[in-house]
């Protein structure tokens, strides 16, 4: 059993989540923020081949293609879950109907999010509309912890681009990677600093460094091997430049403190 009083900052599993889970604490986590797949690819066309750009990848991932059913989780998610905690899912329409009829009864509240790419793939057949929203379950019980922002920053609709140049991993290259700004606003809001996030399909670890950006802990649990190796180099960056930066905090009050008493000479 995982001891998660002794995770400092963060702490990575390879594995399958649904094994890894079992070795979490009753009532440990703050926070679920995950993204499981979306089972999109047997309504998949094919990819679209173009002269003049990339492939359109239609196909998502062969990790896409076994079924996920929300049930699976229920008994892990209500056991880890803090009294006060929060649960939020990334998912699809065809999946958002099975997520409420397992969970609505189980909460005290079931909403959803909307999450609107403002630069989504256009539609280049012209033939429907773009894909450019992604649903967002969200869950808790009275008494949750529940940071509240201005009226106009809590609506249940979040605009962003998707995941573009530095921030867009190319090798790996994760079809669904989420954009950082977009996990930091949910965190912020459903979880306090130092509180435990958890995301069981950690991908590239996006949420991992979001939840570190937000000084919060962080546990993720990925399967793929190369999409763990990614995550792990970029939360251990995230880490490193936190440690760097807490040096430098430290460094300079320390040398304010000895100027102000006199011992030391401000630099020109």
């Amino acid at each position: 059993m995982i001891n998660v009083n002794m995770i400092r900052q963060s702490l990575l599993i390879k594995g399958d989540c649904l094994e890894k889970l079992k070795d979490i604490p009753d009532k440990s986590i703050s926070l679920i923020l995950c993204d499981p797949p979306y089972n999109l690819a047997k309504y998949s066309t094919g990819n679209m081949k173009f002269d003049w750009r990339c492939d359109r990848n239609n196909d998502i991932a062969k990790w896409d293609e076994e079924e996920l059913n929300p049930k699976d989780f229920l008994y892990e998610f209500k056991r880890i879950i803090k009294p006060n905690g929060n649960i939020f899912v990334f998912t699809s329409y065809n999946l958002i109907g099975k997520w409420h009829e397992v969970f609505d009864p189980e909460f005290d509240t079931f909403q959803f999010m909307v999450w609107h790419k403002t630069n989504p793939v256009p539609n280049f057949r012209k033939t429907s509309f773009l894909n450019s929203c992604e649903l967002i379950v969200a869950l808790w019980n009275k008494g949750h912890t529940w940071n509240f922002k201005s009226q106009s920053e809590m609506h249940n609709f979040f605009e962003s681009p998707i995941c573009m140049g530095e921030e867009r991993l190319k090798n790996p290259k994760h079809p669904t990677q989420k954009p950082v700004k977009l996990l930091k606003h949910i965190i912020e809001i459903a979880s306090n600093k130092n509180d435990v996030v958890l995301d069981m399909f950690m991908g590239v670890g996006s949420t991992g460094v979001a939840a570190l950006e937000c000084d919060r802990r962080f546990i993720g649990i990925e399967l793929d091997e190369l999409y763990f190796n990614a995550a792990q180099k970029r939360i251990n960056d995230v880490i490193n430049q936190k440690n760097i930066n807490l040096y430098k905090s430290v460094k300079n009050k320390k040398d304010d403190m000895q100027w102000k008493a006199g011992l030391k000479s401000k630099s020109p």
